[in-house]
């Protein structure tokens, strides 16, 4: 995949959207937050898919600067 996944844990509120479309990229901490686990473990459309699936909107998919 092009780019990173950024998870926002101020907004997230542990819905498990991103666990249920890309359970081997996230997972959850103890307090129930997302947390990145590899970016790369998941077909790129299936996190594309969980960052959209983000009700609160606490992930986001950032483009690599490696052109900069």
């Amino acid at each position: 995949m092009d780019g990173r996944v950024i998870v926002d844990r101020d907004r997230c509120i542990g819905s498990g959207m991103c666990l249920i479309y890309a359970p081997g990229t996230f997972t959850h901490d103890d307090e129930a937050k997302a947390v990145l686990l590899d970016h790369a473990a998941d077909p790129p459309d299936d996190v594309r898919t969980a960052v959209e699936g983000c009700p609160t909107g606490a992930l986001a998919l950032v483009a690599d600067d490696k052109g900069a």
